[in-house]
């Protein structure tokens, strides 16, 4: 039984959801910045607020000029069970339900440049594994290349909120599931384009950073194809639009280590498919939620180690991901 999926633009960092999620990465990201104690930091709300501000006007996006190298992996669980049915003349002559599951492994390169001390851009590649248990199916190949902006309209302000707004391009660099043969490959993308764009917010109130996000996707329809499914040729793939929300609160269980608990959840409109003898098919809109837990650790003055795991709250989703993130320091990238 094929099942097909929409996804949106997720606003949280998790793994195998490609993902993608800007706002809320950036939002925990701070909030493990500033709840994590740095060289010559005292023990006071006074000194956590410091982190975010200077003598002059102050922003959480990479100061113009500097770059920022991160490297990510990623690790996702998807179970189900896959009906097998054969009908004769109008009887059942085979009935039997075959459990399956799909391995999914994202290693991602991200990378940041300050335009200003108030506009980051960016772009994620990712590197994808993807195995199926029940049709002993693989695939290596790279996923959907994202590029990215994040604007902070105003500067941060000690004990208000801070919003960013934040756009995005998704690519379909990677191998589209509608341009292969189902029976024996495996995709890494989505198969079109996809821009979104949103908002993120956070608060520090000492020793917890909340944040949210919300954001909505415009996918691309998709044109020319010609796959073959069953005694039908798919000419026309039109995916819908998505909305997108997260909210969570980042916690300092000490100076050296903070934890995040978000969770989102993701609406996809319905898919329509063209086939070329004129005839249609429509895949259902869907909603999907997904609750993420991580781990910042300080492992040095200038490095965090974020591990996260994530648990599919709907069927649609994953079952379960984990995930590991670190920056990159390399000699002669930050100015």
């Amino acid at each position: 039984m094929n099942r097909w999926v929409v996804r949106g633009v997720i606003i949280c960092s998790m793994a195998g959801l490609p993902a993608l999620v800007w706002g809320q990465d950036e939002s925990v990201d701070k909030a493990r910045e500033a709840l994590s104690k740095q060289e010559g930091d005292e023990d006071s709300a006074k000194q956590l607020e410091e982190v975010f501000q200077s003598a002059e006007k102050n922003y959480s996006l990479q100061k113009e000029g500097t770059h920022a190298l991160t490297y990510s992996f990623d690790y996702s669980y998807t179970g189900d069970q896959r009906l097998d049915l054969e009908i004769t003349d109008g009887s059942v002559r085979n009935l039997d339900i075959v459990p399956s599951a799909t391995h999914s492994f994202t290693n991602a390169f991200s990378y940041d440049y300050g335009l200003l001390d108030n506009l980051t851009i960016g772009t994620r590649v990712p590197l994808v594994v993807k195995y199926d248990t029940q049709d002993e199916l693989e695939v290596y190949d790279f996923g959907d290349i994202s590029f990215t902006a994040r604007w902070q309209p105003a500067a941060y302000v000690p004990g208000k909120m801070s919003t960013t707004l934040f756009a995005s391009l998704t690519s379909k660099t990677g191998v589209s599931p509608y341009e292969i043969d189902i029976k024996r490959q495996l995709s890494t993308g989505s198969g079109y384009y996809t821009v979104s764009g949103g908002a993120s917010v956070s608060k520090v109130l000492d020793p917890v950073v909340l944040y949210g996000s919300v954001s909505a996707s415009y996918n691309r329809p998709e044109d020319g194809l010609e796959q073959v499914r069953g005694a039908r040729l798919l000419t026309k793939v039109e995916p819908g639009f998505g909305l997108s929300a997260s909210m969570g609160f980042a916690y300092s269980l000490s100076y050296d280590i903070s934890l995040s608990v978000s969770g989102q959840i993701s609406y996809s409109d319905e898919t329509q498919l063209t086939f070329s003898d004129g005839s249609e098919a429509v895949a259902q809109d869907q909603m999907t939620g997904f609750l993420s837990f991580s781990l910042g650790t300080r492992v040095s003055d200038t490095t965090i180690v974020n591990t996260s795991l994530g648990i599919g709250l709907t069927e649609d989703a994953p079952d379960f991901s984990i995930g590991l993130s670190l920056p990159i320091n390399i000699s002669g990238l930050r100015e």
